[in-house]
């Protein structure tokens, strides 16, 4: 049995969101410092992730590391911003023009070095803008070359820094290239280096119709390439970033249950955008029904879960998971 789950959040958890529609947020937005302050009323809340440039940069990397370890909290993921500027919307790694894909990859190095300097062992390299929208648009087999060089480059620059390649399938762009867990596995394998692995999104692997379980699993077995994961809930339709358990409450024990038989030690980071609610009780809630699902892995006993996988009876799965939830 694994230890149990050390949790995180990206600290835009705390902060207005906006959407297309209103661009300056549902609420107020808070400094850096406050967003720190705010992390820390969250019980069972450990770790942060931040943005380079939007919460790190060069100058005020020292300053934030205090102010996190002050804090109580610990930096567990650093992710370099090349999606939010208008230079990436025709691509980072992928973009046609070799400036900006050196740009791209400097970002990369940039948040690689401040997390080093956070004591920090992972950043989150998500190519949101690298894709395309529109038939005879994209250049399939030259963006595949650009990203895996790219990577590489990155991977080889601080051997000691992971990386990990969060997957989805849409938006920004209407396809995205690194759109699920097996396009995942081919960079993964592709590119070759120890420190390069996966993140699971939750949402993201939901909108890509996967089983977020069977996705962990994959990524256990090519390779031990599972290196974190981001918690949160969807529709579906939508990287909607609700709070955990809302929606597919059942697919995400399955899941848990197969982190904790993987013996999954990383962080289990929340991911969400809580638009009209606060941000604080968004963020605990979250944690509340990841801890409890992870109870009632031991309510209703590791070896039964194995016994009813064993098999195969779908409605043997059923009467397990009713008499546990409404006895």
């Amino acid at each position: 049995m694994t230890p149990k789950p050390r949790f995180s959040a990206n600290i835009n958890t705390f902060n207005a969101g906006a959407d297309r529609y209103v661009l300056s947020g549902y609420g107020e937005r808070y400094p850096t410092d406050e967003l720190i302050q705010m992390a820390t009323r969250v019980k069972g809340l450990t770790g942060v992730e931040l943005v380079g440039l939007w919460h790190v940069n060069d100058n005020n990397v020292e300053q934030i590391r205090r102010q996190v370890a002050d804090a109580g909290l610990v930096v567990t993921c650093v992710t370099p911003d090349i999606w939010a500027s208008s230079k990436w919307g025709r691509g980072s790694f992928t973009s046609r023009d070799p400036n900006i894909r050196q740009a791209a990859i400097q970002e990369v190095i940039k948040s690689m070095e401040w997390a080093k300097q956070l004591d920090c062992e992972v950043i989150d390299l998500w190519f949101g803008q690298d894709g395309y929208d529109y038939p005879f648009q994209g250049d399939f087999l030259s963006a595949w070359d650009r990203l895996i060089s790219g990577v590489i480059e990155c991977a080889d620059h601080l051997p000691e820094v992971k990386i990990v390649l969060e997957y989805k399938p849409k938006e920004p762009r209407t396809h995205c290239y690194i759109a699920t867990v097996g396009k995942t596995l081919l960079l993964i394998d592709k590119v070759n280096c120890p420190n390069v692995g996966a993140m699971i999104d939750v949402g993201h692997a939901l909108m890509a119709y996967e089983n977020t379980a069977e996705s962990a699993a994959l990524l256990q077995y090519f390779g031990n390439k599972l290196f974190y994961m981001h918690f949160n809930d969807n529709w579906r339709l939508w990287d909607d970033d609700m709070t955990v358990g809302s929606v597919h409450t059942i697919e995400m024990l399955e899941l848990l249950y197969w982190l904790d038989q993987m013996n999954y030690t990383g962080w289990y980071a929340l991911d969400i955008f809580p638009y009209r609610e606060n941000g604080i009780r968004a963020a605990q809630e979250s944690i509340l029904w990841l801890q409890g699902l992870h109870n009632l892995l031991d309510k209703i006993g590791r070896e039964r879960f194995g016994a009813v996988i064993a098999s195969g009876d779908s409605m043997e799965a059923s009467a397990m998971l009713r008499e546990a939830i409404l006895r």
